[in-house]
């Protein structure tokens, strides 16, 4: 792996302190409070450490109660729900100093077959192919991961929707939790800031306070992260001050291997 995912892998790592309980380190992305992302994908780590690894996390429903701290730890508490015949539940909830700042539940599913289909995947331009001015290459300075966009967000009057690649570029081990927590992590970024497309807002504005209150992913296919992922997004609805955004991530081959949802604070200044 190369030093930036290998120090992302860690972050999702935890450390146990006792039985259900664990802590995290924090990741400054330069961003006023805690990157979302980072709560997203420790609380599944934290959750996942307690369940069978034969069953893999099939959904996450999470809120965002208080700002965090990037410069300070998270301490994870894991509520072990139920272990029931076929599924498993998992309540987290993220605390910094002494507060909850996020909780989530997660269900857990073994391995079942049953009934199948999906929408097929939008006919974009393949990464490797994405060579016009349209398609826009970025990178966080010290950061795996990658974004190719497709289209330019910043003119108002768009339709409320996104489509990008991306991808956390190095090598990853095969294993399905952990490339779980990464999608978590991943599915933070560019989602809520879809229902500013409209509107010409990009994030950064000073006249934008943006916050995320809550968020949605169901995982439907094992996926590996450094490979690219299509992130199909599109806002039906914003008003009060708050947006609501929705995406689908489809791999390369076509398959839909993930599904969010996420409402936030869009508030201008």
């Amino acid at each position: 792996m190369s030093d930036a995912l290998n120090a992302l892998v860690d972050l999702l790592g935890l450390e146990a302190l006792e039985e259900n309980l664990f802590r995290g380190t924090s990741q400054d992305l330069g961003l006023p409070q805690l990157f979302g992302g980072q709560v997203l994908g420790q609380a599944l780590s934290a959750a996942s450490q307690t369940v069978d690894p034969a069953r893999r996390a099939h959904s996450l429903h999470g809120y965002f109660l208080r700002p965090g701290d990037a410069h300070r730890p998270v301490v994870y508490q894991v509520d072990a729900v139920r272990d029931g015949g076929s599924f498993t539940t998992r309540r987290v909830t993220a605390i910094q100093k002494g507060r909850p700042i996020f909780f989530c539940s997660a269900s857990f599913q073994g391995e079942e077959a049953g009934f199948t289909h999906q929408p097929a995947i939008p006919a974009v331009p393949l990464p490797e192919s994405l060579e016009s001015p349209n398609a826009r290459l970025e990178r966080f300075p010290g950061h795996p991961i990658e974004f190719l966009h497709l289209g330019d967000e910043a003119d108002p009057g768009q339709p409320a929707r996104k489509r990008l690649w991306f991808r956390l570029a190095g090598e990853l081990p095969d294993d399905p939790a952990l490339n779980r927590y990464l999608l978590a992590y991943s599915s933070d970024f560019n989602l809520l800031t879809t229902a500013l497309v409209p509107h010409g807002i990009t994030f950064g504005d000073p006249a934008l306070q943006i916050a995320s209150l809550d968020h949605a992913l169901w995982f439907h296919h094992d996926v590996k992260l450094n490979d690219w992922l299509l992130y199909d997004m599109d806002s039906p609805w914003a008003g009060g001050a708050r947006g609501f955004a929705r995406g689908s991530i489809y791999d390369r081959r076509g398959r839909l291997v993930a599904s969010t949802a996420q409402e936030g604070l869009t508030r201008r200044r």
